[in-house]
C-alpha cells in the first residue's frame, strides 16, 4: 500500500527536522523541494537549466519546472511504497498538478496533510535568537543553545553573527509572505478533509509523538 503525506509547516517550525524523523520512522522517502532543486542543478539537468534562466532574469521558476522537477522525482522506484513532501506543493494549483501527477504516475493520492502550527511570536523568537560561526556554519541560539562565550564559536573561536535570514525584519516578512502563500493552500486541504493540525510549540520530540498520533502510529 502507497502512503503519500504532505507536510505543512511555516518557517521555524521544525519541519525539516520532523520530516527527516517522519521519514526514517516511515520508511517514506522524504522529498524536499530544496533538495529537489539542488540536485537538479548540480546534476546540471535540462530542468535545471530551464530554471536558471528564469533565475537569471531575477523571475520566478514557473511552476510547470517545479512539478516537473517533483514528478521526475516521485517517479523513482524508491517512492513505490509512497513518499514524505515537505516544501511542495505550496499553492492550490501546485496542489492539483500533484493529485494529478501522482494519478498519472499510479502512485495513490495524498492521504493526510499534517499542519504545525506555530505562534508568530514563538517563531520569531525561535529564528532571529540564531547566531551563526562565521568560520564554519556552527549554529548557536542565544535562549536554547547559548555559547560559552557570547559571541565566540564553542568549536573554532571564531566570530559569531546573525545572517539577514534571521533578523527580526527578514523573519517578520518571511511569516507574512508563508502567511499570504499558504493560507490558500491550507484552506484547500481542510476544504477536502485532509488536514490535521499540530502544535508546533512543543519540544521536538512531543510534536513528533503528535505527529505519529496523527498518522495512527503511536
Amino acid at each position: 500500500m502507497t502512503r503519500h503525506i504532505v507536510l505543512l509547516g511555516p518557517p521555524g517550525a521544525g519541519k525539516g527536522t520532523q520530516a527527516k524523523n517522519l521519514s526514517k520512522k516511515l520508511g517514506l522517502v522524504h522529498i524536499s523541494s530544496g533538495d529537489i532543486f539542488r540536485e537538479n542543478l548540480r546534476d546540471k539537468t535540462e530542468l535545471s537549466q530551464v530554471a536558471e534562466s528564469y533565475i537569471n532574469k531575477g523571475e520566478l521558476v514557473p511552476d510547470d519546472i517545479t512539478i516537473a522537477m517533483i514528478g521526475e522525482r516521485l517517479s523513482r522506484c524508491d517512492c513505490d511504497a509512497g513518499a514524505l513532501l515537505d516544501g511542495f506543493p505550496r499553492t492550490p494549483p501546485q496542489a492539483e498538478a500533484l493529485e494529478l501527477m501522482l494519478a498519472d504516475l499510479n502512485k495513490g493520492p495524498i492521504d493526510i496533510v499534517p499542519y504545525i502550527e506555530v505562534p508568530e511570536e514563538t517563531i520569531i523568537e525561535r529564528l532571529t535568537g540564531r547566531w551563526t560561526c562565521r568560520a564554519h556554519g556552527h549554529i548557536f541560539h542565544q535562549r536554547y543553545n547559548p555559547p560559552q562565550i557570547t559571541g565566540i564559536c564553542d568549536f573554532d573561536g571564531s566570530e559569531l553573527y546573525q545572517r539577514k535570514d534571521d533578523l527580526v525584519e527578514t523573519v517578520t516578512n518571511r511569516i507574512r509572505v508563508y502567511q499570504q502563500q499558504t493560507q490558500p493552500l491550507i484552506d484547500y486541504y481542510r476544504q477536502r478533509g485532509l488536514l490535521v493540525d499540530v502544535n508546533g510549540a512543543q519540544d521536538i520530540e512531543a510534536v513528533f509523538s503528535d505527529l505519529l498520533a496523527a498518522l495512527g502510529e503511536d
